[in-house]
């Protein structure tokens, strides 16, 4: 029989002399050599399954391994599904943009910035608008006070070729 390739070694796969045994009531029956717990928990129709195998010595429990394995794959679903991923979301300006155009993206920003995720605000100079960079800088700076309330500026806003970048993170 080959060894159990993900899981909790149990019966004969288990490699220590001697374990710390606690049996199907959670009671703690003490140190014993393992084929000795093995045929206790065979007694009772249970499998010995090492539960702390770093331990000195290991502990094992008497436990029914394929309901074991169940749980715990259950458990590990429902940590991975109620995790949250953040994403970076883009929102990309001009420097000459209008007022009423700045307030859409601003509630955008608020959006997403409230659904937990990073914003990447992206300024895209054009022509002769790279001459007036402070413009740009102005914006940026406008749209982090805007949001001072509710995000911290993870990124301060750089010149990447014709882009001027700032990237915003939920406080």
């Amino acid at each position: 029989m080959a060894p159990p390739m993900n899981g909790p070694r149990y019966n004969e796969f288990i490699q220590s002399p001697k374990v710390r045994v606690i049996d199907g009531d959670g009671e703690n029956l003490g140190v014993m050599f393992t084929r000795e717990a093995i045929e206790q928990a065979a007694e009772v129709g249970l499998d010995l399954v090492e539960v702390s195998p770093n331990a000195d010595p290991p502990v094992a429990k008497f436990l029914d391994v394929g309901k074991y394995k169940y749980e715990a794959q259950k458990k590990a679903n429902l940590a991975r599904k109620s995790q949250k991923t953040q994403e970076i979301k883009e929102i990309k300006m001009r420097p000459n943009i209008d007022d009423h155009d700045y307030d859409v993206k601003m509630k955008s920003i608020h959006k997403f910035i409230g659904e937990g995720d990073k914003v990447k605000v992206t300024l895209r100079f054009r022509g002769r608008e790279l001459a007036h960079g402070q413009l740009g800088m102005q914006l940026l700076q406008r749209v982090q006070a805007d949001t001072e309330a509710d995000a911290k500026v993870e990124q301060h806003p750089r010149m990447e070729g014709r882009q001027m970048l700032m990237v915003l993170a939920p406080k």
